[in-house]
């Protein structure tokens, strides 16, 4: 087997027109062309996963320091809640 020639290109061309009609190839176009883009983007963007990496980390710190304080917040609130309901029976 060879290498994809014009034919074979004209064929799966025509195949997909069939298929898809044509409307909807703009849109496959866009989205092929899309998908090769984050790919490449991706492929070429190894070397900044380690930023990214640490970055990650710093957020997940501060979020769980957010966290801790919001769900102190929340036992002081259901503690009065609770105060509240053991007043009115």
């Amino acid at each position: 087997m060879g290498p994809i020639g014009v034919p074979e290109l004209s064929i799966i061309l025509v195949i997909i027109v069939i298929i898809f009609g044509v409307g909807k190839l703009p849109e496959i176009g866009g989205a092929l062309g899309k998908g090769i883009k984050e790919f490449k983007t991706e492929s070429s963007g190894e070397d900044k996963d380690d930023s990214v990496e640490e970055g990650k980390s710093e957020k997940a710190s501060s979020l769980t320091a957010n966290t801790s304080a919001t769900s102190s917040e929340e036992v002081k609130a259901r503690a009065e809640r609770r105060e509240v309901r053991a007043d009115e029976i």
